[in-house]
């Protein structure tokens, strides 16, 4: 373990000389914060481009197309602003070693796993007294994998003495389904009877299961049913140590009430346990071997990457950093922070919000804003998404809204807020909570003062192409080209007859 750590100082060095990089750059003029004896600049319309730092492409791509448009119109110039939203800061955190590629968090092996070629049992039982009978029948144990496993048994625990096996019990390992927020079917299963108890092991009844490599990134469930009256024999989760073989698995029991989609599963407990092999432990322990050099080596490109980043900057004026680390699960307060932003360098009557990967037609928009007279107050102008269920799993994760549906939310191609609306966001930024992604948290935050909506499915939510849209979403540089240059070739971005 000391040279493990002896290993990591050079890393710790690397990001030390990052962030000191960083907060000499938030003193840099990147921001461009007008002074308080300027007057702001006025925008009917001002736009936030919520930009990964890593996007240049995209970014040039828009201002090729239909942000060089406004620059270049006589009216239009004048009219709107336009500003790309960028996190200050990037991840320190190399992506090979992150516990997952949305956030910033290091994927904490909590010990070199290197010899472990044996089966891993995730809880040990000798102590019969802390099994408790229960009438619930079904009881649920939720993980991840976050390095390749092998899952080699599944087991129950013992009737009440270690001698007695429970009997009528079938366990199931489930894979969540990420699409249809249901289980797929079983990928493996062991059934216990009074003829077929299985072999006992450390407190805990065992029966062998073909074996599946469980891929890093698995997301499932262990179901232990019983057919008996009675109920399952458990113990309380938080009364026993689970193994997660030095950080390849994180476990989390479900509770009644707390994951609306799962509360049918019972309450927070154990009815059993499995047992599991490292996949390929060697090339794990290799790939924590180098994570120094691999994270200094990282380091260094986020150093280069600054350095691009303000020189883009300086070059076109039309980039806010704000003080975040630039990953998916911020993009919430990355927002709210160009917000705060907002109100205190630019005056304005409306705020559009779209991404760096969408088409805008900045006619249409600016057109249906004066023909529907929509400069108006406590106003929110999108295509909104009701009654969305909450995801558990997957890059839509979301652990802490407790409702099963979301409160109605704009498809985050693009929206229009009022000037007062996001006085009380930038106001309120620091209370705000923020949750999975900027589209359902703006849902939330807008639930608490109640605007008045205008629905529009012109802000499409897909990838998409109508003659009469205002937005469409999730395409790449080259195809906002594509886009852009029919609309100017012959007024259909999705086709001209003539084959442009």
């Amino acid at each position: 373990m000391r040279r493990l750590a002896l290993a990591l100082l050079p890393c710790a060095i690397a990001l030390l000389v990052h962030l000191w990089l960083v907060q000499r750059r938030s003193a840099d003029p990147l921001d461009s914060n007008t002074s308080s004896d300027e007057a702001l600049p006025f925008y009917d319309v001002l736009v936030g481009v919520l930009s990964a730092r890593h996007h240049h492409e995209l970014r040039q791509a828009i201002r090729d197309t239909w942000l060089g448009y406004l620059q270049s119109h006589p009216h239009f110039q004048h009219r709107v602003g336009v500003k790309f939203i960028v996190g200050k800061q990037g991840c320190p955190i190399p992506e090979e070693d992150r516990a997952d590629p949305y956030s910033c968090s290091l994927l904490n092996f909590t010990e070199p796993p290197a010899g472990q070629s044996s089966e891993i049992e995730i809880v040990k039982l000798s102590d019969p007294s802390a099994l408790l009978s229960s009438d619930v029948s079904v009881i649920a144990l939720d993980f991840k994998v976050l390095h390749p496993v092998v899952i080699t048994r599944l087991g129950v625990f013992s009737s009440g003495t270690l001698s007695e096996p429970q009997t009528n019990v079938t366990v199931k390992l489930l894979q969540l389904d990420q699409e249809l927020y249901v289980f797929q079917e079983a990928v493996v299963t062991a059934r216990f009877s009074s003829i077929s108890t299985g072999a006992l092991v450390n407190g805990v009844w065992y029966k062998p299961v073909e074996q599946f490599i469980l891929p890093k990134g698995f997301e499932g469930t262990l179901v232990w049913e019983s057919l008996d009256s009675a109920g399952l024999t458990s113990v309380n989760s938080s009364s026993v140590q689970l193994n997660d073989g030095g950080g390849v698995l994180k476990f989390s029991s479900i509770a009644e009430g707390i994951l609306p989609h799962r509360s049918a599963l019972g309450f927070p407990g154990l009815a059993g346990g499995f047992t599991f092999n490292i996949y390929d432990a060697e090339t794990l322990s290799g790939l924590l071997r180098a994570r120094p050099a691999r994270m200094e080596k990282h380091v260094l490109e986020l150093r280069q990457e600054d350095m691009s980043l303000e020189q883009e900057s300086l070059r076109h004026g039309d980039m806010v950093f704000v003080d975040v680390v630039d990953t998916y699960r911020n993009v919430p307060t990355k927002l709210l922070q160009f917000y705060k932003w907002s109100v205190g360098n630019a005056d304005f009557n409306l705020l559009l919000k779209t991404d760096d990967d969408c088409y805008i037609d900045v006619d249409a928009v600016l057109t249906k804003i004066d023909q529907k007279a929509l400069k108006r107050s406590n106003f929110w102008w999108g295509n909104f998404r009701q009654s969305w269920a909450v995801d558990r799993i997957g890059k839509w994760q979301e652990l802490e809204y407790p409702s099963p549906a979301y409160p109605a939310f704009a498809c985050g191609s693009g929206y229009v807020v009022s000037k007062d609306l996001v006085q009380w966001l930038a106001s309120n930024a620091e209370k705000l909570k923020a949750y999975q992604g900027e589209d359902v948290s703006m849902g939330i935050w807008m639930a608490a003062v109640g605007p008045q909506k205008y629905q529009d499915a012109g802000w499409l939510c897909e990838k998409e192409c109508y003659l009469d849209m205002l937005s469409s979403p999730q395409h790449s540089a080259q195809e906002l080209h594509l886009l852009w240059g029919r609309k100017q070739a012959c007024g259909d971005p999705c086709g001209c007859p003539w084959g442009h």
